[in-house]
C-alpha cells in the first residue's frame, strides 16, 4: 500500500528494484548527500544496507554510522520514523553497556546512535534480524552450510548440536518492517523472528535428509569460517514484537522451507 523507491547501486541492483515494482533511485552508502536528498523526499526511511567486508569491519562500521547520521539529519525534528535492520542480539542487549571495541561492538554503537536520533524528534525504530532470513535469494549461513555438507559428505552440527539458531522467512520480515515504520514507538528494539529457537542439530538433519549424508557432530575446524557464528547461540525473542505489531509470520518456517523451497534445486 505504499509508494517504495529503492536505492541501487548497480544495474542489476535497479533491475531487481524495478522488477519488484518500486521506484529505483541510483546510489550507494557512500554518497551522504545523495542519501540525504533521498530521506527529504520520503515518509519514512527504511534502513536495511551494510558492507559486509570482513576484511575491514572498522570501514563498514564507519559507513554505516555516517549513513545512519547523513539520515538522521534529514530527519531531524519531523517525528518521521527511521528504522534500521540490526540483529536480534543487537535488539535483546542494546541497553548493556557493550564496549564498541568488542566483537560486533559497531553494531551495537551504531544502534545506539540510531536511537538517540529520538532526542532530535526522529522515530527511529531497531529491528534485529535473526542470522537466517530465509527463502529465495538466501546466500549467507545455511546455504554456507548446506555447500560444507556437500563438499565433506557430512551433514554436521558443532558440539551436542543444542545451539540455538532463530530464523524468518523474507517476506514475513517484510511485513514486519512495514509495520515497525507504520506504528512502532520511537526508540523501539524489535526481535523479529518466525522460529524464535531451532537446535542446530536439526538443521543438519533436514539437510542430511535432503543431501542423503550421514548427519553427525563435527569439531569446529570442519565448519571454516562458519565455526564462530554456529558457536553462538542465537535465539530470539519475538513475542514482544508480535504484541507490540500485531505481527505474525504467515510464511514457512526455516526446516519446511528446507524441505520445499529452493535451497537444494539445481
Amino acid at each position: 500500500g505504499h509508494e517504495v523507491v529503492g536505492l541501487a547501486r548497480s544495474d542489476e541492483a535497479a533491475e531487481r528494484i524495478a522488477a519488484a515494482g518500486a521506484e529505483v533511485r541510483r546510489g550507494d552508502l557512500d554518497d551522504l548527500a545523495g542519501l540525504r536528498a533521498g530521506a527529504a523526499d520520503a515518509d519514512a526511511v527504511v534502513h536495511l544496507a551494510y558492507i559486509h567486508d570482513f576484511s575491514n569491519i572498522g570501514a563498514s562500521a564507519a559507513a554505516d554510522e555516517a549513513a545512519i547520521a547523513a539520515f538522521g539529519d534529514e530527519l531531524a525534528g519531523s517525528g518521521r520514523p527511521l528504522v534500521f535492520a540490526s540483529g536480534v542480539g543487537v535488539a535483546r542487549r542494546i541497553g548493556d553497556d557493550v564496549d564498541a571495541s568488542a566483537p560486533g561492538g559497531h553494531r551495537f554503537a551504531a544502534g545506539r546512535a540510531a536511537l538517540a536520533l529520538a532526542a532530535r524528534g526522529v522515530r527511529p525504530v531497531l529491528v534485529g534480524l535473526p542470522p537466517t532470513v530465509h527463502g529465495d535469494g538466501d546466500k549467507a549461513f545455511v546455504p554456507a552450510l548446506i555447500d560444507v555438507a556437500r563438499r565433506t559428505g557430512i551433514s554436521a552440527y558443532p558440539g551436542d548440536g543444542t545451539n540455538r539458531w532463530s530464523a524468518v522467512h523474507r517476506l514475513d520480515a517484510a511485513r514486519a518492517f512495514r509495520l515497525a515504520a507504520e506504528h512502532a514507538p520511537a526508540g523501539s528494539a524489535l526481535q523479529v523472528a518466525g522460529d524464535d529457537g531451532i537446535e542446530l542439530r536439526e538443521i543438519a538433519s533436514v539437510i542430511g535428509e535432503q543431501l542423503g549424508l550421514p548427519v553427525a557432530s563435527a569439531e569446529p575446524s570442519h565448519f571454516g569460517w562458519l565455526a564462530a557464528f554456529l558457536a553462538m547461540d542465537a535465539a530470539a525473542e519475538s513475542g514482544p514484537t508480535r504484541e507490540l505489531l500485531g505481527w505474525e509470520p504467515v510464511e514457512a518456517g526455516l526446516l519446511d522451507d528446507l524441505r520445499h523451497g529452493t535451497y537444494f534445486a539445481g
